[in-house]
Protein backbone atom coordinates (compact mmCIF):
# COMPACT_ATOMS: atom_id res chain seq x y z
CA UNK A 1 0.00 0.00 0.00
CA UNK A 2 1.67 3.70 -1.31
CA UNK A 3 1.12 5.94 1.55
CA UNK A 4 0.27 9.68 1.12
CA UNK A 5 3.09 11.61 1.59
CA UNK A 6 2.43 14.16 4.50
CA UNK A 7 3.14 18.11 3.97
CA UNK A 8 3.26 20.15 6.69
CA UNK A 9 0.57 22.89 6.98
CA UNK A 10 0.80 25.87 5.66
CA UNK A 11 1.70 28.98 8.53
CA UNK A 12 -1.23 30.69 9.96
CA UNK A 13 -0.86 34.96 9.76
CA UNK A 14 -1.74 36.79 12.62
CA UNK A 15 -0.56 39.94 14.74
CA UNK A 16 0.60 38.74 17.92
CA UNK A 17 3.60 39.94 20.63
CA UNK A 18 6.70 38.27 19.71
CA UNK A 19 9.86 38.82 21.63
CA UNK A 20 13.99 39.05 21.08
CA UNK A 21 14.08 35.16 21.34
CA UNK A 22 11.32 34.16 19.71
CA UNK A 23 11.54 36.23 16.99
CA UNK A 24 15.22 35.54 16.40
CA UNK A 25 14.79 31.50 16.59
CA UNK A 26 11.77 32.00 14.41
CA UNK A 27 13.93 34.15 11.67
CA UNK A 28 16.99 32.26 11.47
CA UNK A 29 14.55 29.15 11.39
CA UNK A 30 13.21 31.04 8.13
CA UNK A 31 15.62 32.12 6.05
CA UNK A 32 17.73 28.89 6.32
CA UNK A 33 14.27 26.67 4.62
CA UNK A 34 13.94 29.92 2.14
CA UNK A 35 17.18 30.87 1.19
CA UNK A 36 17.52 28.24 -1.75
CA UNK A 37 13.68 30.01 -3.08
CA UNK A 38 15.08 33.82 -2.22
CA UNK A 39 18.28 32.97 -4.07
CA UNK A 40 16.51 31.48 -7.13
CA UNK A 41 13.82 34.31 -7.38
CA UNK A 42 15.74 37.26 -6.75
CA UNK A 43 19.27 36.64 -7.53
CA UNK A 44 19.29 37.91 -11.16
CA UNK A 45 17.56 41.03 -9.68
CA UNK A 46 20.07 41.51 -6.87
CA UNK A 47 23.09 40.15 -9.24
CA UNK A 48 26.20 38.71 -7.90
CA UNK A 49 28.33 41.91 -6.94
CA UNK A 50 25.87 44.81 -6.58
CA UNK A 51 24.53 47.17 -4.51
CA UNK A 52 21.00 47.06 -4.46
CA UNK A 53 19.00 49.04 -1.48
CA UNK A 54 15.51 47.60 -2.33
CA UNK A 55 12.92 46.35 -4.27
CA UNK A 56 12.70 49.67 -6.03
CA UNK A 57 15.92 49.13 -7.38
CA UNK A 58 17.93 51.81 -6.26
CA UNK A 59 21.72 51.45 -6.60
CA UNK A 60 24.43 52.38 -4.19
CA UNK A 61 26.53 53.20 -7.52
CA UNK A 62 23.86 55.87 -8.01
CA UNK A 63 23.02 56.51 -4.69
CA UNK A 64 26.60 56.95 -2.92
CA UNK A 65 24.26 56.86 0.27
CA UNK A 66 27.59 55.40 2.10
CA UNK A 67 30.11 58.44 0.02
CA UNK A 68 31.30 58.80 -2.76
CA UNK A 69 32.60 55.62 -4.15
CA UNK A 70 36.10 56.56 -4.24
CA UNK A 71 35.64 57.19 -0.45
CA UNK A 72 35.51 53.09 -0.04
CA UNK A 73 38.47 52.01 -0.60
CA UNK A 74 40.49 51.03 2.06
CA UNK A 75 37.18 51.53 4.73
CA UNK A 76 36.43 48.33 7.06
CA UNK A 77 32.67 47.78 6.36
CA UNK A 78 30.29 46.11 8.29
CA UNK A 79 27.03 44.48 6.17
CA UNK A 80 24.05 43.42 8.35
CA UNK A 81 22.02 40.91 7.32
CA UNK A 82 24.18 39.98 4.15
CA UNK A 83 22.46 37.46 2.86
CA UNK A 84 24.44 36.17 -0.04
CA UNK A 85 26.88 38.78 0.25
CA UNK A 86 26.08 40.76 -2.85
CA UNK A 87 26.74 44.30 -1.61
CA UNK A 88 30.00 43.20 0.38
CA UNK A 89 31.03 41.41 -3.02
CA UNK A 90 30.49 45.27 -4.74
CA UNK A 91 32.18 46.58 -1.69
CA UNK A 92 35.25 44.61 -1.84
CA UNK A 93 35.34 45.63 -5.51
CA UNK A 94 35.54 49.11 -4.58
CA UNK A 95 38.88 48.25 -2.61
CA UNK A 96 37.52 48.31 0.97
CA UNK A 97 37.36 45.31 3.73
CA UNK A 98 33.37 44.26 4.00
CA UNK A 99 32.67 41.87 6.59
CA UNK A 100 29.29 39.79 5.78
CA UNK A 101 26.92 39.12 9.04
CA UNK A 102 24.17 37.00 8.51
CA UNK A 103 21.60 35.20 11.13
CA UNK A 104 21.23 32.43 8.53
CA UNK A 105 23.71 29.88 7.60
CA UNK A 106 22.13 28.83 4.79
CA UNK A 107 22.16 32.29 2.93
CA UNK A 108 26.19 32.11 4.00
CA UNK A 109 26.52 29.29 1.96
CA UNK A 110 24.59 31.04 -0.94
CA UNK A 111 27.57 33.58 -0.50
CA UNK A 112 30.01 30.71 -0.40
CA UNK A 113 28.36 29.07 -3.59
CA UNK A 114 28.54 32.72 -5.44
CA UNK A 115 32.35 33.14 -4.23
CA UNK A 116 33.25 30.14 -5.48
CA UNK A 117 36.31 31.20 -8.32
CA UNK A 118 36.42 34.38 -7.65
CA UNK A 119 39.51 36.54 -6.37
CA UNK A 120 38.01 38.85 -4.01
CA UNK A 121 37.11 37.32 -0.20
CA UNK A 122 36.08 38.75 2.74
CA UNK A 123 34.88 37.49 6.02
CA UNK A 124 31.45 35.87 6.30
CA UNK A 125 30.21 35.46 9.80
CA UNK A 126 27.01 34.03 11.26
CA UNK A 127 25.54 36.08 14.05
CA UNK A 128 22.81 37.82 15.74
CA UNK A 129 22.69 41.52 15.25
CA UNK A 130 21.94 42.05 18.66
CA UNK A 131 25.17 40.54 19.67
CA UNK A 132 28.08 41.61 17.53
CA UNK A 133 31.25 39.42 17.63
CA UNK A 134 33.48 42.67 17.01
CA UNK A 135 35.75 45.03 19.30
CA UNK A 136 34.35 48.67 19.98
CA UNK A 137 35.77 50.68 16.93
CA UNK A 138 36.22 47.88 14.64
CA UNK A 139 34.39 49.64 11.47
CA UNK A 140 34.36 52.84 9.75
CA UNK A 141 30.69 52.14 7.97
CA UNK A 142 28.16 50.38 8.58
CA UNK A 143 25.23 49.60 6.14
CA UNK A 144 22.01 46.81 5.79
CA UNK A 145 19.80 46.36 3.12
CA UNK A 146 16.49 45.09 4.19
CA UNK A 147 19.17 42.77 6.52
CA UNK A 148 17.83 42.31 10.23
CA UNK A 149 16.41 45.29 11.45
CA UNK A 150 12.50 44.42 10.14
CA UNK A 151 12.91 41.51 11.86
CA UNK A 152 14.11 42.14 15.34
CA UNK A 153 11.95 42.95 18.42
CA UNK A 154 14.28 44.79 20.46
CA UNK A 155 15.96 47.59 17.69
CA UNK A 156 17.87 49.89 19.45
CA UNK A 157 19.55 47.14 21.13
CA UNK A 158 20.56 46.43 17.76
CA UNK A 159 21.89 50.12 17.19
CA UNK A 160 23.81 50.34 20.37
CA UNK A 161 25.61 47.13 19.10
CA UNK A 162 26.15 48.92 15.67
CA UNK A 163 27.28 51.85 17.40
CA UNK A 164 29.52 50.29 19.44
CA UNK A 165 31.55 48.47 16.52
CA UNK A 166 31.91 51.69 14.37
CA UNK A 167 34.42 54.53 15.06
CA UNK A 168 33.87 58.05 15.82
CA UNK A 169 32.18 59.73 12.98
CA UNK A 170 31.34 56.25 11.56
CA UNK A 171 28.05 56.65 9.31
CA UNK A 172 25.57 53.49 9.35
CA UNK A 173 22.78 53.30 6.62
CA UNK A 174 20.09 50.73 6.36
CA UNK A 175 16.65 50.25 4.79
CA UNK A 176 13.22 48.89 5.43
CA UNK A 177 9.91 48.64 4.40
CA UNK A 178 8.06 52.17 4.77
CA UNK A 179 6.86 52.08 7.76
CA UNK A 180 3.30 53.37 5.66
CA UNK A 181 2.78 50.38 4.03
CA UNK A 182 2.02 48.65 7.29
CA UNK A 183 -1.41 49.88 6.75
CA UNK A 184 -1.87 48.66 3.31
CA UNK A 185 -2.50 44.60 2.66
CA UNK A 186 1.10 42.88 1.21
CA UNK A 187 -0.57 42.84 -2.50
CA UNK A 188 1.32 44.05 -5.52
CA UNK A 189 -2.39 44.29 -6.99
CA UNK A 190 -5.16 47.24 -7.00
CA UNK A 191 -6.16 45.26 -3.49
CA UNK A 192 -3.04 46.34 -2.20
CA UNK A 193 -4.33 50.29 -2.43
CA UNK A 194 -6.67 50.39 0.03
CA UNK A 195 -6.02 50.69 3.62
CA UNK A 196 -6.95 47.83 6.02
CA UNK A 197 -5.46 48.42 9.29
CA UNK A 198 -3.66 50.93 11.60
CA UNK A 199 -0.57 52.85 10.65
CA UNK A 200 -0.09 52.98 14.20
CA UNK A 201 -1.05 49.40 15.37
CA UNK A 202 2.90 48.18 16.28
CA UNK A 203 1.39 44.40 16.78
CA UNK A 204 4.07 41.85 15.17
CA UNK A 205 3.44 40.25 11.97
CA UNK A 206 3.48 36.57 13.09
CA UNK A 207 2.93 33.14 10.96
CA UNK A 208 3.08 30.24 13.18
CA UNK A 209 2.44 26.60 13.18
CA UNK A 210 -0.33 24.75 14.31
CA UNK A 211 1.27 24.59 17.72
CA UNK A 212 1.50 28.33 17.88
CA UNK A 213 5.19 28.78 17.26
CA UNK A 214 6.56 31.62 15.36
CA UNK A 215 8.06 30.46 12.36
CA UNK A 216 8.51 34.11 10.83
CA UNK A 217 8.14 37.60 12.46
CA UNK A 218 8.09 41.37 11.28
CA UNK A 219 8.05 43.95 13.60
CA UNK A 220 6.13 47.17 12.80
CA UNK A 221 7.74 51.16 13.88
CA UNK A 222 6.29 54.12 12.63
CA UNK A 223 8.83 56.78 11.17
CA UNK A 224 8.97 58.57 14.42
CA UNK A 225 9.47 55.24 16.19
CA UNK A 226 12.55 54.77 13.77
CA UNK A 227 13.74 58.37 14.64
CA UNK A 228 13.76 58.03 18.06
CA UNK A 229 15.08 54.39 17.94
CA UNK A 230 18.46 55.64 16.26
CA UNK A 231 18.49 58.84 18.40
CA UNK A 232 18.14 56.38 21.79
CA UNK A 233 20.73 54.47 20.03
CA UNK A 234 23.16 56.96 19.95
CA UNK A 235 22.76 57.90 16.47
CA UNK A 236 21.92 61.13 14.09
CA UNK A 237 19.55 60.85 11.42
CA UNK A 238 21.23 62.67 8.44
CA UNK A 239 18.78 61.81 5.61
CA UNK A 240 15.58 59.75 4.49
CA UNK A 241 15.70 58.72 0.93
CA UNK A 242 12.35 57.33 0.00
CA UNK A 243 13.14 56.00 -3.47
CA UNK A 244 10.59 56.45 -6.00
CA UNK A 245 9.60 53.60 -8.54
CA UNK A 246 11.82 54.09 -11.42
CA UNK A 247 9.91 53.73 -15.33
CA UNK A 248 12.66 50.93 -15.81
CA UNK A 249 11.71 48.73 -13.62
CA UNK A 250 8.90 46.41 -13.83
CA UNK A 251 9.18 43.45 -11.89
CA UNK A 252 6.80 42.38 -8.76
CA UNK A 253 8.57 41.68 -6.24
CA UNK A 254 6.07 40.41 -3.28
CA UNK A 255 3.47 43.22 -2.40
CA UNK A 256 6.11 45.60 -4.81
CA UNK A 257 4.92 45.90 -7.88
CA UNK A 258 4.85 49.06 -10.57
CA UNK A 259 1.52 49.24 -10.08
CA UNK A 260 2.07 50.58 -5.71
CA UNK A 261 5.40 51.97 -6.49
CA UNK A 262 4.08 54.89 -8.14
CA UNK A 263 1.33 55.92 -5.67
CA UNK A 264 2.71 54.93 -2.38
CA UNK A 265 6.16 54.64 -0.84
CA UNK A 266 7.77 50.57 -0.35
CA UNK A 267 11.13 51.61 1.15
CA UNK A 268 12.84 53.63 3.65
CA UNK A 269 16.39 54.39 4.16
CA UNK A 270 17.93 55.69 7.18
CA UNK A 271 21.53 57.74 6.89
CA UNK A 272 22.70 57.88 10.02
CA UNK A 273 26.08 58.96 11.66
CA UNK A 274 27.49 57.97 14.80
CA UNK A 275 27.38 60.99 17.80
Amino acid sequence: MIQEQEYPAEPEATRRDSGATESSRANRGWWDRNADDYQNEHGTFLGDDRFVWCPEGLDEVEAALLGPQESLRDRDILEIGAGAAQCSRWLAAQGARPVALDLSHRQLQHALRIADGRSLTFPLVQADAGALPFADGSFDLACSAYGAIPFVADPVRVFREVRRVLRPGGRWVFSVTHPVRWAFPDEPGPEGLTAASSYFDRTPYVEQDERGNAVYVEHHRTLGDRVRDLVAGGFRLVDLVEPEWPAWNTQEWGGWSPLRGTLLPGTAIFVCERD
